[in-house]
């Protein structure tokens, strides 16, 4: 049975332990979530479609010379049919169709299971092509080649060479897309039957267009030669058939702000900061300022740094200057420190010895604790018949006792002497 006051004590124990269980725990920043990458586009159902049947007619080849596997191949074609046209072969080759991790192959195959069911048992010997039939003439998923939307309509250019060959017709061959053309490099217009910005016919038939660069600043141009420019691009200026780089820094056409400078580069111009010693700058360095910022001052031609430390500018007690670029400081000399806005002197601690934050009566019991180890060790060794470590024991011994007879009796006197 557990004690009153030690019953006490767990009960107490136990009460607090609930109170910390019951206090709220810390609460600690949740860190924020990665940004997500945003999902890949979904195919077109054309594009699906056609990966299908793709994936159909490689099963096809792939089982060309399968059988039913029962050993007597003439016994099983006479009896159960060919298993080239059987639905052995067809749930074999749709088997595997479908990579696993293809979800938009799957569930086109589920929607058009039946259909392609129809197709292999009735439809084979009349249209021959399951792409056709299933993907644009029954599903209605994509169009025939050269032609884009919901009407399949022709693209740019004409179906049979849509775009002229030298673009890509946006949406063709399915049932959706605007049908707008994406010309290659150099060349441009609605059917891509002109040459773009920056090009110039080279050669020209009823059904052939090259088009190949103008010299470089040439937008437009009679041939591949500096002297063949017709139009310029931004930047340049047309001048006797040559593109003449414009100086928009000499011509004020640029906009720079106050604190920058102009440099001009080919067909353009950049803006860069003037130099920290500038108020305004007509180019880079202290050099080109065209007025000296605070706490600089012009020496010649070039704002340089101004010394404030030359003058009494500090003028706090045990305080000095610190010159800095374009500025200084005030702070306080070797061997003071900043306290409450004024520079006093630094209090240098004096070096504590090992006991000095030791009481009186923790020394004394350090001491006992010393001369107990070297006695013991003292006995240790008199203890094997060495008589001169016996003899030292001894000794030792009868100096400890002689040292606490005598703190005692100092005790006893000075209580006895207070007790009168």
């Amino acid at each position: 049975m557990t004690p009153g006051p030690l019953r006490g004590l767990v009960s107490a124990l136990l009460g607090a332990l609930s109170l910390f269980l019951s206090l709220p725990g810390p609460v600690w920043p949740q860190p924020s979530p990665p940004p997500q990458a945003s999902p890949p586009p979904e195919p077109h159902p054309c594009h699906t479609c056609r990966g299908l049947v793709e994936s159909f007619n490689k099963g096809l080849e792939r089982t060309i010379r399968d059988n039913f596997g029962g050993g007597n191949t003439a016994w099983e074609e006479e009896k159960l049919s060919k298993y080239k046209d059987s639905e052995t072969r067809l749930v074999e080759v749709l088997e595997g169709v479908c990579s696993k991790s293809d979800f938009q192959c799957h569930r086109l195959l589920e929607l058009s299971e039946e259909l392609v069911e129809t197709w292999w048992f009735h439809k084979q010997q009349e249209a021959p092509d399951l792409f056709q039939w299933l993907c644009s003439d029954s599903l209605k998923l994509c169009c025939p080649s050269g032609t884009f939307g919901p009407s399949c309509l022709p693209c740019p250019g004409g179906a049979e060479k849509p775009c002229g060959g030298y673009g890509q017709c946006e949406g063709e061959g399915t049932r959706g897309g605007s049908g707008r053309c994406d010309c290659q490099a150099g060349y441009g217009g609605e059917a891509c039957g002109q040459c773009g910005l920056g090009y110039f016919e080279a050669e020209r038939n009823a059904s052939h267009l090259v088009c190949s660069a103008c010299f470089g600043p040439c937008a437009r141009c009679s041939g591949p030669e500096e002297s063949n420019c017709l139009q310029c691009r931004k930047g340049w200026a047309l001048h006797h058939l040559k593109c003449i780089d414009i100086d928009e820094c000499g011509t004020e056409q640029a906009s720079c702000k106050a604190d920058q400078f102009c440099v001009n580069t080919e067909g353009s111009y950049e803006c860069r900061d003037c130099a920290k010693a500038c108020l305004g700058c007509m180019g880079a360095g202290p050099g080109r300022c065209k007025k000296c910022s605070p706490g600089y001052q012009q020496v010649g031609s070039k704002c340089l740094d101004m010394d404030e430390c030359e003058t009494e500018v500090c003028p706090g007690a045990n305080e000095q200057c610190e010159n800095t670029e374009g500025g200084y400081r005030c702070v306080c000399a070797e061997g003071y420190k900043q306290m409450e806005g004024i520079c006093v002197k630094e209090q240098i601690p004096e070096s504590a010895g090992f006991f000095s934050e030791m009481t009186e009566d923790e020394l004394v019991v350090l001491q006992q604790m010393f001369f107990g180890v070297i006695i013991c060790a003292l006995a240790t060794l008199a203890a094997k018949g060495d008589l001169v470590f016996t003899a030292i024991f001894i000794g030792a011994v009868a100096a400890m006792t002689g040292y606490w007879l005598s703190e005692r009796s100092d005790r006893v006197l000075e209580g006895f002497i207070k007790g009168r």
